[in-house]
């Protein structure tokens, strides 16, 4: 491990030993692919229901052509969870999911606001999760663990290892005098 140097991006943990190894140059570039990817795929994911991009989306039902991102999903779920979702179904609940999408998406893309992102991306897998779970007993294979889970956990690693560092604003956004005041803001 003689390529890898001191970097002490992350408090308390060097390169240089077993347990800094995510510090690492090529580790450290490995995960900004891994987080630019997932955030890519939340963006695509609103973008997609925005214009109807025809891949999750067709054109017409689209938001912008009067589509409703959430409201057809939860308002067709079938399981134990169903009654609780169908009663979310709104303009609200739409207005609120695709904020959801771009927001996250856009902080996991740029590096900024982490914490804060695992904490709503984590809930939005969750919640998807949940209400998918009667399709995932049929459709996978496994049940509990799916990808809304693996993203969930992503969205948690990424503000643990300080993934917007590397090809990212992190460290800047990290500077800012409102983020240093409430740490949450990481």
């Amino acid at each position: 491990m003689a390529s890898l140097t001191q970097d002490r991006t992350a408090p308390g943990i060097s390169a240089g030993t077993e347990e800094g190894v995510l510090v690492g140059p090529a580790a450290r570039k490995m995960l900004a692919v891994v987080r630019l990817s997932v955030g890519f795929l939340m963006l695509w994911a609103f973008f997609d229901k925005l214009f109807g991009f025809g891949y999750s989306t067709p054109s017409a039902k689209a938001w912008i052509h009067g589509g409703t991102p959430s409201q057809g999903f939860l308002g067709h779920l079938e399981g134990p969870f169903a009654g609780f979702f169908g009663g979310m179904a709104s303009a609200f609940s739409d207005g609120l999911f695709m904020f959801a999408l771009l927001a996250i998406g856009a902080a996991v893309m740029l590096g900024i606001g982490l914490r804060v992102a695992a904490v709503a991306g984590s809930i939005l897998m969750l919640l998807m999760w949940m209400a998918e779970f009667p399709i995932t007993l049929i459709h996978s294979t496994n049940p509990l663990v799916d990808y809304h889970i693996i993203y969930g956990l992503l969205f948690v690693f990424f503000a643990l290892t300080f993934a917007g560092d590397t090809w990212g604003l992190g460290r800047w956004w990290r500077g800012l005098p409102i983020v240093q005041q409430h740490g949450w803001l990481r």
